[in-house]
């Protein structure tokens, strides 16, 4: 074997690597909340949830304030993304339709950005027609470390009324998992 052909094979190994790592479930994070990220069969969320982080204040794609606060009570689609982020432009779509759908039965999407600009934000909000709020993480990253860990992108975080985290999904999520889970919150 030529050298040549060890660094394409070098190369094309470590590309489905980042791939795989980018596009699935990580549940080895946060190993000891295992029982707290991904809620049991047939249940909508774990008994032992973890409560999730209301304290913060981000702006939105507009500079305006956001309170998380505000949408306590809620179901809450919570989703750390990016613009430049192929996954994230599959989901957001969906996000979309989910906020459309059951937005009048108590449910909200909420889109974190977590490197992007208003400058870059506005528009691309516009040109996607997000329906729903997207607040910069650029201004406050501690809610990165407070929902994280952030290992890759997207990052889909299912909160239910209750306030406790019922699921969390690193890389591009089933679409339809995502919509059992929050149909089973509602």
């Amino acid at each position: 074997m030529t050298l040549r052909m060890r660094w394409i094979g070098a190369g094309l190994g470590a590309l489905a690597l980042a791939w795989t790592v980018v596009t699935m479930e990580m549940p080895w994070v946060g190993a000891g909340e295992a029982a707290a990220v991904q809620p049991p069969a047939g249940a909508a969320c774990a008994a032992d949830a973890k409560a999730a982080d209301f304290s913060f204040t981000l702006k939105d794609a507009e500079d305006r304030p956001v309170k998380l606060a505000d949408y306590k009570g809620k179901v809450i689609l919570l989703d750390f993304w990016a613009t430049w982020c192929g996954p994230c432009k599959v989901e957001i779509p969906w996000f979309i339709e989910f906020q459309q759908k059951y937005g009048p039965r108590g449910f909200q999407v909420l889109g974190v950005s977590v490197d992007d600009t208003p400058d870059k934000l506005k528009p691309y909000v516009a040109d996607m027609k997000m329906n729903y709020p997207v607040l910069q993480a650029l201004t406050d990253e501690k809610i990165l470390d407070a929902y994280g860990p952030m290992l890759g992108i997207p990052v889909s975080v299912v909160i239910g009324r209750d306030g406790r985290i019922c699921s969390k999904h690193t890389g591009l999520a089933a679409k339809e998992a995502l919509e059992n889970e929050i149909k089973g919150l509602l």
